[in-house]
């Protein structure tokens, strides 16, 4: 099986079995698929629940009043101690994780997630483990992603993921609440997510998390959007995360409804207009459009506008056509000042680097 970059998002009840404890015998078993599938050749991403619950359990469980500040204040003690416990069970199989925590802010702003796509995309490609949670220590109701389901569908479109697993203490969807309903059957797999679908998704059981079936379904919804397979499944299934990976039917699967390229390269036409013009020379054309290189800085000659990096801009040919359009790995000024130069003097004329192209390949649409 080819390797695929697998999301896999541990819901708080998943990691205390429904107790105000951690499951430790329970997230070193999550840790063993994961570590196995990771020496498949696949590269494995890590969205912890569990911060306040780890941060109540290694307090003594305070009697505390429920403001922000004393949430934020558990968030920051459990957030040592979860990463802690993560390090010190992925140690076991001799591999490293490096924490990544957000909020909305971050996933909001181009530049910062930008920033957030590289660190993760570094992270796998040293074979390090990220595990992402977000920064509730900091994050007010104004920057919230709110729920680790969501901020797990926009990890893994930072990381575009073939798979994201959604485990739960539920089986997946069903066609009515099972708590209260004995003939409710599993929806085995989802093509459209309406107002129906919607209603049958409830809360959450165990009411440790902030997250339930509802939350589930939007991020299944976005996820699937950008190209990436989805399941709801419960964590309790013997070596669930890896039949996952392998294609095995558990829980409640949500097929992508286009190639994480297909959807990245719509957006880019669909999404908002250019910001300014690169003018490239003919070598580039050729290159470019022949060969389906990605845009050297060598080949541009002449910058227009002001754009971001992360901003999508007109590949203009010698003839002042349009050739097509891309996402800059530079913002203009910088890209005014590597234009014409070898890829390997990027970071000495900058000082710095983003890669040794302007325009990735998979960021150009030829039009």
């Amino acid at each position: 099986m080819k390797g695929k970059t697998i999301v896999v998002k541990l819901g708080t009840s998943v990691l205390t079995g429904g107790s105000r404890h951690l499951d430790r015998g329970h997230m070193v078993e999550l840790v063993r698929q994961c570590a196995s599938l990771h020496r498949a050749g696949h590269q494995i991403i890590v969205v912890t629940s569990a911060a306040i619950a780890a941060g109540r359990e290694h307090l003594g469980f305070p009697e505390l009043a429920g403001t922000m500040a004393n949430k934020q204040m558990l968030a920051a003690v459990g957030q040592t101690q979860l990463i802690q416990t993560w390090q010190s069970l992925f140690n076991l199989y001799g591999l490293h994780v490096g924490q990544i925590l957000l909020t909305r802010a971050d996933l909001e702003d181009r530049e910062r997630y930008l920033n957030a796509r590289d660190t993760l995309r570094a992270l796998l490609a040293h074979r390090i483990i990220p595990v992402i949670n977000e920064n509730d220590a900091v994050a007010t109701n104004e920057i919230k992603v709110g729920d680790n389901d969501n901020l797990s569908a926009r990890a893994a479109i930072l990381a575009e993921a073939d798979l994201l697993v959604l485990l739960t203490d539920q089986k997946g969807l069903f066609t009515a609440d099972p708590r209260n309903d004995p003939k409710a059957q599993l929806i085995e797999e989802v093509q459209t997510i309406d107002d129906t679908l919607r209603k049958l998704a409830g809360g959450s059981i165990g009411g440790l998390g902030t997250g339930g079936m509802a939350t589930k379904l939007q991020a299944a919804d976005v996820a699937r959007r950008a190209g990436i397979d989805v399941v709801i499944a419960t964590g309790q299934v013997p070596e669930v995360i890896g039949r996952l990976a392998e294609g095995e039917r558990i829980g409640t699967r949500f097929p992508a409804l286009a190639t994480p390229l297909e959807s990245r390269k719509r957006w880019i036409l669909a999404g908002p207009p250019p910001h300014g013009e690169i003018h490239i020379d003919a070598g580039a054309v050729k290159a470019v459009r022949e060969k389906g290189s990605s845009l050297l800085p060598k080949g541009i000659v002449q910058i227009e506008g002001r754009f971001r990096r992360g901003e999508a801009v007109r590949i203009v040919n010698p003839e002042g056509r349009e050739l097509a359009r891309g996402i800059c790995r530079y913002d203009a000024l910088d890209l005014n000042r590597i234009k014409g130069q070898h890829s390997e003097q990027i970071e000495s004329l900058l000082g710095y680097g983003y890669g040794n192209v302007a325009i990735h390949r998979d960021d150009l649409v030829l039009l």
